[in-house]
């Protein structure tokens, strides 16, 4: 039986994605990226699925794209990196950023490359005491790819960013709580289960509205003042034509918590 490189399971509005190549420490092969993307997508357009979180098997969370498929590089004509990192890294970077669910990233061991930009990437970031970030592109004499000079200095600033991406240092999960690139550092063996009861207290919480301050947020750093009032107000404007934001109003002038539903 062929063993699947990405694990997924849906329970109490919990998507769990988990790469699973735990011999190469879950270096991305094209086809678990194409994968994670569909996955993602489909999130977004599932009822179902009110929460997402991505983490990893064995030692590793992911240690970047996988290289060792990719075969001799030949004759490349101009253009073709910049269109492979394209439909490639940024793809995958960008389905993490628009997915319409909240995903938490629950890294459990070394985050190298694209593997860190893709912890980075999502909207919470919870760190198991063993896990490493790696800005590993300048030891291998490239540029930082999947969006890490657009990540790395809107989460910590400019100076930060070049200091990671210059030396490429790792970084224990204590220094990148510090720097502000993850939530909450916890034990090995308590990180499962911290990242499970995170997604499930997102799962319960009005979706909708959870999408809408997403993209608020992620937006807010790309455009000035007066763009963004005008999409916090046409925010509001959408959210409040949902079940769950009238079932927050109700329960509020009903003094009783709310029961979200998700639409």
């Amino acid at each position: 039986m062929t063993r699947s490189a990405v694990l997924h399971t849906t329970g109490d509005h919990v998507l769990s994605l988990t790469l699973n190549r735990p011999e190469s420490l879950n270096a991305l092969t094209p086809g678990q990226r194409e994968e994670i993307i569909r996955l993602l997508a489909e999130a977004s357009a599932t009822a179902e699925v009110r929460a997402v979180v991505i983490t990893g098997s064995g030692r590793g969370f992911c240690a970047g794209a996988d290289l060792r498929g990719a075969g001799p590089a030949g004759e490349r004509v101009t253009g073709d990196v910049a269109r492979t990192l394209r439909t490639g890294a940024q793809r995958l970077i960008t389905a993490v950023l628009d997915c319409e669910k909240p995903v938490i990233a629950a890294v459990n061991g070394t985050a190298a490359g694209l593997g860190a930009h893709l912890a980075f990437a999502c909207d919470l970031v919870l760190a198991a005491e063993s896990a490493r970030f790696i800005e590993v592109f300048v030891r291998r004499g490239l540029v930082p790819d999947g969006g890490g000079a657009y990540l790395l200095p809107r989460l910590i600033g400019p100076q930060r960013a070049k200091e990671l991406m210059f030396f490429g240092d790792a970084l224990t999960a204590p220094d990148a709580e510090r720097l502000g690139l993850v939530n909450r550092v916890v034990g090995d063996e308590e990180l499962a289960e911290t990242a499970r009861a995170w997604a499930e207290r997102l799962a319960s919480g009005p979706t909708r509205a959870l999408a809408l301050t997403k993209q608020l947020v992620n937006a807010s750093l790309d455009t000035d003042r007066t763009a963004a009032f005008a999409a916090e107000a046409a925010a509001q404007e959408i959210n409040m034509t949902t079940a769950d934001a009238r079932e927050g109003v109700r329960s509020f002038v009903e003094r009783r918590g709310a029961e979200f539903e998700g639409r």
